[in-house]
């Protein structure tokens, strides 16, 4: 493997769009996004109600998955629970500059803070 081909990551894939695609799907909101480095896929974080992101990684065995959030740029490894260094993705690199977090805003609920509490 070259220093740009990682297990795991393949840097030519785009995200899968601009949210989570589960909760896109139900109409549920997000805290966090991260995105699959090896197909793309985005996931809400696990401080989000449905912690689709580590959902996928079990389901796929996809091991890595990076920040969708404008700003930063880290890979988190599940294999060993820990943070991990790979290439740049594929454009886009974060969900949206004016995308709410939570969000998106249209469907976070006011007591979202609530919900996040009681689930914890």
């Amino acid at each position: 493997m070259s220093a740009q081909q990682v297990e795991g990551i393949d840097p030519s894939v785009p995200p899968s769009g601009p949210g989570c695609v589960e909760c896109g799907r139900t109409g549920s909101w997000w805290v966090h996004l991260r995105r699959c480095a090896e197909c793309g896929h985005v996931g809400c974080c696990d401080d989000s109600l449905n912690t689709h992101a580590t959902k996928h990684a079990a389901a796929t065995g996809h091991p890595l998955i990076q920040s969708f959030e404008p700003g930063e740029d880290w890979y988190w490894d599940y294999r060993t629970q820990a943070f991990a260094t790979g290439p740049e993705l594929a454009a886009p690199h974060s969900h949206p500059l004016d995308q709410t977090v939570p969000g998106p805003a249209d469907r976070v609920p006011r007591d979202w803070q609530r919900l996040l509490q009681e689930r914890a």
